[in-house]
């Protein structure tokens, strides 16, 4: 949350500097991201005034005649959209000639035939805010013209408030000035309150009669949609730009400023917390407002903006007069009007109001909408449709249900300085709930700070905060301020106390550790992924942490399974749904990055195919595993990439087979004839193999891709302790000449089953095809390794070489003599 400095020092007076509050904010845990300087406007941008606003003929632009004070009258050419029909007396930022913004200097010049003495400017382009959509404008009488604008609009500093879910008493400037002077005993002043309303208001509200039980709610719990609802009028405004200093306090906020009716009900909610909803008077029929469920037979609704959105039956609406809306769940259409299609629907309850009842240019009479609603409807309908504003933002984090008449009451005194005039009227519906009382013991509340706090400094911290406090010995009853909808049980109180008594007197104290006998082995899984990494980064691969979400056109491209869990609302259109492989986000990282010579990737992370969401293991290697440089360099291949997965292996202790597959067996993603199935310690785990060529294309990467991918947790196998044996290895080879399409895990495995307990380790080490070979076959030449207890003989190795040779010809392979 952005908020200006001098806003927070108008509340405290004896604030603390803005960068002196960083450790004060910090040890409340709202730590500050950050504190921005925003300098004053430049020197040379002087008020003007608009006398007259001309278009020009055959152009886009306009001439605005303007009284620059001392220096007479003077012409501007200007192309902003909100200059076309400027009324007399409305005041512009006017850049004079001479004056330098960044590293430009204005001066005058003739456009379309019109001498354009400078330029008027947006916020953006004076560099005291983001919008740059068009001029600044403020009301007439701002200021005198020709006043330097720096004179009315001073140079500030932007505090940036890291604000928890749970503190939205915070998400405003009142909210944030109490904490600070709650916390360093300081003197707050409250805004202005506005004038208070006498008698009935003029509109006629109705609320929900039953409380609703949303649907798929694992509570059940009956919630009252609306319990809280006032609203007042004014009229004979004259809508257009809001106050100057109004406008820099919204801008200085990140807020965009739009008109003065639309400002004030912004302004108000950043001083005071509570978010409003103003209406055109125009639209609110027979001066009636139905707040009520949506009625789930399509009805569509048209928002502030124009969009349409199909509404729920459990989604919160504010209607007009035009016909009686269904007001409760048990209510049946049988006997009633009922809307068509939304028509006569004003707002979008707690979110955004309606496309009917917006405020427009020419609005002069307005109804104050300021309520209080359901968090959880308003966080469920705000999920479903897709809209996140400010006020949903606010609500769905809990707004003080005591505020929404202090907030009318200042809306309407607001624009009664603006010129409006204000019923003294206001209609209030409904009554929230009073907070509940807490009881808190101070023996309990030291046992859990580890602190020697006196159970009268206890109720003088929360007394501080707004609670009512009354002490009974060391007892306390403690009645939360509505403004603190987080206070719902002692131990919330209790982190209040701590939170003012400050978590750095926290004594230094050495921890017990003992492990209880259901916490052993509790870090296995965390411990094996570390040494996965540990080991794979020791081998040159680089983790990678991707995305969880991809779409169905990447899905297609990697040739992978489309995803089965969508994403109701998706931040954007390329991540709609939840991975169903890994792989993809490993060759779109690849893809990012493929200028670079050399990649070794590995992922590990969840994912969710049909199957069932699981967890894998992911290696990619592009490119040569070390580049030509100075020295002749190690080309890649799939050879390579699987000696780095063996090594991988051989480093855990694992046992890596590889065993090709062929046909429909191939991944989709591989190429049909480098694929392979990965059995690690005896068990499948995945496969490896080389990127198909088609696939890589649609990644923007090469041939030279591949990739592996394993499902976690990898099995394990039994461990025991040999003694080592001290008599050396006997060696034989031995040449086995097979199909072509015989692999070598084939044939290893046929070796390993008879060659018996003397047969200790096997290795390829040479693949022969040519003269003395029949035609398609292939001899594959394997080194056998014996060891014993003792030096072997050729009497205890030739009868296992001759049992190995018989299993061999029983396959009806043969052995290589020369």
């Amino acid at each position: 949350m952005k908020l200006p400095y001098s806003w927070l020092k108008e509340l405290v007076p004896a604030l603390p500097s803005a960068h002196d509050l960083e450790p004060i904010l910090a040890n409340l845990g709202l730590p500050l991201e950050g504190v921005e300087a925003v300098p004053a406007p430049p020197e040379g941008v002087l008020l003007a005034t608009v006398t007259r606003a001309e278009a020009i003929e055959g152009t886009q632009l306009t001439q605005l005649t303007l009284d620059v004070g001392a220096h007479g009258e003077r012409t501007i050419a200007s192309g902003a959209p909100n200059a076309v029909g400027l009324p007399a007396g409305t005041m512009v930022a006017l850049v004079t000639p001479g004056s330098r913004l960044g590293d430009v200097e204005y001066g005058v010049r003739t456009l379309q035939g019109v001498e354009s003495w400078g330029m008027c400017a947006s916020a953006k382009e004076l560099g005291i805010g983001e919008a740059s959509a068009g001029l600044l404008l403020f009301p007439a009488g701002t200021a005198p013209a020709g006043t330097p604008m720096r004179d009315v609009w001073a140079a500030d500093e932007v505090l940036d408030v890291e604000v928890t879910p749970n503190r939205a008493d915070v998400l405003s400037a009142l909210g944030l000035a109490r904490d600070l002077a709650a916390a360093l005993e300081l003197e707050l002043r409250d805004p202005p309150a506005g004038p208070e309303a006498h008698g009935d208001g003029e509109i006629t509200v109705t609320l929900p009669r039953d409380r609703v039980v949303i649907e798929n709610d694992p509570e059940r719990k009956p919630r009252a949609a609306c319990d809280a609802f006032v609203a007042r009028t004014v009229s004979g405004l004259r809508n257009g730009p809001s106050p100057l200093w109004m406008q820099r306090r919204l801008t200085l906020a990140g807020l965009r400023t739009i008109d003065l009716i639309v400002d004030t009900s912004n302004y108000v909610m950043l001083e005071l917390g509570q978010p409003t909803a103003l209406y055109d008077r125009r639209d609110v029929t027979n001066d009636q407002i139905h707040v009520g469920l949506g009625l789930g037979q399509g009805e569509r609704v048209a928002d502030l903006m124009g969009a349409e959105h199909l509404v729920h039956r459990e989604d919160l609406l504010i209607r007009n007069g035009d016909a009686y809306p269904i007001l409760s769940p048990g209510a049946a259409l049988a006997g009633m009007d009922a809307p068509e299609d939304g028509r006569n629907v004003i707002g979008i309850a707690g979110i955004m109001g309606g496309h009917r009842g917006r405020v427009r240019a020419d609005t002069t009479n307005i109804v104050v909408e300021s309520a209080h609603f359901d968090p959880v409807m308003l966080r469920r309908t705000s999920t479903r449709l897709g809209l996140k504003t400010d006020a949903v933002y606010r609500y769905e984090r809990g707004v003080d249900p005591a505020l929404p008449l202090r907030a009318a009451n200042r809306i309407v005194g607001l624009l009664g300085e603006a010129g409006g005039t204000v019923h003294p009227g206001a209609t209030v519906a409904g009554q929230p709930d009073a907070p509940r009382d807490l009881t808190l013991t101070g023996d309990h509340a030291r046992a859990l700070l580890g602190m020697n706090v006196p159970t009268a400094e206890m109720a003088a911290f929360l007394t501080r905060l707004g609670c009512a406090v009354h002490a009974n010995g060391d007892t306390l009853t403690v009645t939360p301020p509505t403004w603190r909808v987080d206070m719902l049980i002692p131990e919330d109180l209790i982190e209040e106390i701590a939170r003012l008594h400050g978590y750095r007197n926290l004594p230094e104290t050495l921890p017990t550790v003992q492990v209880h006998p259901d916490n052993l082995g509790a870090d296995d899984e965390s411990r094996a992924r570390r040494t996965l990494k540990g080991t794979l980064a020791g081998l040159g691969f680089q983790e990678v942490v991707t995305y969880t979400f991809t779409n169905d056109a990447e899905a297609e491209a990697a040739r992978t399974e489309r995803p089965n869990v969508r994403l109701r609302n998706p931040l954007t259109a390329d991540r709609t749904g939840l991975r169903t492989a890994l792989y993809p986000s490993l060759l779109r990282t690849a893809g990012a990055n493929s200028k670079a010579p050399r990649q070794l990737l590995f992922e590990l992370g969840h994912v969710f195919p049909a199957s069932g969401e699981g967890e894998r293991l992911g290696l990619l290697m592009r490119g040569p595993l070390a580049p030509r440089n100075w020295q002749p360099g190690v080309a890649g291949g799939f050879s390579v990439f699987k000696g780095l997965v063996e090594a991988f292996a051989g480093t855990l202790g694992a046992d890596l087979q590889v065993e090709q597959l062929r046909g429909d067996a191939v991944p989709g993603a591989l190429h049909p004839g480098i694929a392979g199935r990965v059995r690690w310690n005896g068990a499948a785990a995945g496969w490896i193999g080389a990127l198909h060529p088609e696939v890589a294309a649609a990644f923007g990467l090469k041939g030279d891709t591949f990739l592996m991918e394993l499902t976690l947790p990898l099995a394990g196998r039994a461990w025991a302790f040999r003694d080592p044996s001290r008599a050396p290895v006997a060696w034989r080879d031995l040449a086995v000449i097979a199909p072509r399409d015989v692999s070598y895990a084939e044939v290893a495995d046929v070796l390993r089953a008879e060659g018996g307990p003397l047969l200790r380790d096997l290795a390829p080490f040479d693949v022969y095809e040519g003269e003395s070979i029949p035609e398609g076959t292939r001899s594959v030449a394997v080194r056998l390794n014996f060891q014993g207890e003792r030096t072997l003989t050729d009497a205890d190795v030739d009868p296992v070489m001759e049992h190995l040779m018989a299993a061999v010809r029983a396959r009806r392979w043969s052995i290589r003599e020369k």
